[in-house]
């Protein structure tokens, strides 16, 4: 049983099991900020066309609320959330290559020889099949 708890614990402890309960925080809390902003700000906009606020929108069918405008506004949250986390996905990938030097494609190992185009190592100077200079 202490050898489950010792490996529980390496796991538990990895910095990548850290970071991702950070990053659920942050989210968690970020989730909260995109929501007060669609049902705040962007919610009320669109409502102004709709002529009453964007959330209660519905329709009844046989005695049953269809919440439309709700189900809108969570996709709208849904694409924003997508959107924010797509440009710091984006933003983070890009600071991560800045001073790094992009390495040279390799040469390649062989070519082919123009007279008779069999296959040839890359630094031969006469063809071994056609014995043409190169």
């Amino acid at each position: 049983m202490s050898k489950f708890f010792k490996e529980f614990k390496e796991f538990a402890l990895q910095g990548n099991v850290i970071n991702l309960a950070v990053g659920v925080i942050i989210g968690v809390a970020f989730q909260g900020v995109i929501s007060s902003l669609t049902d705040n700000i962007i919610s009320p906009i669109i409502g102004i066309f709709a002529k009453q606020n964007f959330d209660y929108l519905q329709l009844d069918v046989l005695g049953v609320s269809l919440k439309y405008g709700a189900f809108i506004t969570s996709v709208i949250n849904f694409l924003i959330m997508a959107f924010v986390v797509f440009l710091i996905v984006r933003t983070m990938n890009r600071a991560m290559t800045i001073g790094k030097k992009v390495p040279e494609p390799a040469k390649p190992a062989t070519k082919q020889c123009a007279y008779c185009f069999s296959e040839i190592n890359a630094n031969a100077t006469r063809c071994p099949a056609c014995t043409s200079e190169l």
